[in-house]
C-alpha cells in the first residue's frame, strides 16, 4: 500500500480514472459542527491519495477535488454515502453524482445477515481483516500519525472489490434496479439530512 499524503487540494496531474472509491474523516458525527479534516480516494489500485484540510472556514477551497467529484462521468464509491456526501456537501459545497454505495448495496444484497459495516464485508467477501482501531481519533490533529494514515487509507482500498462482488449478488437476487435507485436517491435524503429532517422518515403515515 502506497499512501500520498497532500495538503488542502488534490494535485491537478493526480488520475484516479473513472471510478473512484472515497471516504472523509470528520471531528465527529454532527455534520455543521464537526468539520470535515480528511478525503481518502482511490482509483481501485494500491494507492491511497488522502487530502487533509487545515482549520479554516467552508466551503474549503480545493478546486481540483471539487472538480473531480462533481464530475458525472466518473462514479464513485462509497459506504454508508449518506454521511460522507453531507460532509462533502456541507464543508466543500459540491454535489457528488453519481455515486455507489456499498452499505446500501449490502443491506439490499445481503438480507441473510443484520452486519454491514465495512470490516464486515471485507472479512466476509474478501476474507480480509480490518482494524477499526483508529476509527475514533483526532482526525483535526496538526500531525496525523502513521497509525491514522493507514486506518484511512485502508476504508477505500477495498471499496471497488467489494463494488465487484455486490454487483454479482444484487443480479442474482433481481436486485440491481432496486440498489440502483437508492444511489440515485442519496443526493436527495442529504439534502433532507442538512435540511432539517436528519431523523424523519418522510414517508411514514
Amino acid at each position: 500500500m502506497t499512501i500520498h499524503l497532500h495538503e488542502g487540494d488534490l494535485p491537478a496531474d493526480v488520475d484516479l480514472g473513472d471510478v473512484i472509491a472515497v471516504d472523509t474523516e470528520t471531528m465527529g458525527l454532527a455534520t455543521a459542527r464537526d468539520r470535515l479534516c480528511l478525503i481518502q480516494l482511490c482509483a481501485g489500485d494500491d494507492e491511497a491519495h488522502l487530502v487533509r484540510f487545515p482549520r479554516r472556514d467552508r466551503p474549503y477551497g480545493a478546486p481540483n477535488l471539487v472538480a473531480l467529484l462533481a464530475d458525472p462521468g466518473r462514479l464513485k464509491i462509497f459506504h454508508f454515502g449518506r454521511f460522507d456526501l453531507a460532509a462533502v456537501k456541507h464543508w466543500l459545497g459540491v454535489d457528488c453524482a453519481p455515486v455507489y454505495c456499498t452499505k446500501i448495496a449490502s443491506r439490499i444484497a445481503r438480507t441473510y445477515t443484520d452486519r454491514h459495516g465495512l470490516a464486515d464485508l471485507t472479512r466476509e467477501l474478501l476474507g480480509i481483516e480490518l482494524s477499526k482501531t483508529q476509527q475514533s481519533s483526532d482526525w483535526g490533529a496538526d500531525q496525523l500519525t502513521e497509525a491514522q494514515l493507514g486506518y484511512a487509507a485502508s476504508d477505500v482500498l477495498h471499496l471497488h472489490a467489494l463494488k465487484a462482488r455486490l454487483d454479482v449478488m444484487l443480479a442474482r437476487e433481481g436486485r440491481a434496479d432496486l440498489a440502483q435507485a437508492c444511489f440515485d436517491f442519496l443526493g436527495h435524503r442529504v439534502a433532507l439530512d442538512l435540511g432539517g429532517w436528519p431523523e424523519v422518515d418522510i414517508f411514514s403515515h
